[in-house]
C-alpha cells in the first residue's frame, strides 16, 4: 500500500496550543488528523469506488505477502549444460 503525505499549513501559536492541550487528554495530532481524514474519505467517495479501491489494496497486500521462489544456484552442472 502506498501512502501519501499531505502538507497543511496552520498558525503555530495555533498548533503549539492545540498539542498541548491534546496532550492533557491523551490524543494525539496525527492521529485525530488520520481520523478525520477517513471520515472525508467515506463521506465523498462513493461506496463503489471505496470498495473497488479496498479490494485493489487487498490483492496488492497479497501479491507482496506471497512467498518468493527460491532462487536456483549456479552449480558446474547447470552451466556446462548452458554452453
Amino acid at each position: 500500500m502506498k501512502n501519501t503525505t499531505l502538507n497543511v499549513t496552520f498558525n503555530t501559536d495555533k498548533i503549539d496550543a492545540l498539542t498541548f492541550h491534546m496532550g492533557k487528554k491523551d490524543a494525539n495530532l496525527q492521529t485525530e488528523l488520520t481520523e478525520t481524514i477517513q471520515k472525508l474519505y467515506e463521506k465523498y467517495v462513493p461506496q463503489a469506488t471505496r470498495e473497488y479501491i479496498d479490494d485493489k489494496v487487498a490483492r496488492d497486500v497479497l501479491v507482496k505477502e506471497r512467498p518468493r521462489k527460491p532462487a536456483v544456484p549456479e552449480t558446474a552442472d547447470n552451466q556446462a549444460a548452458g554452453s
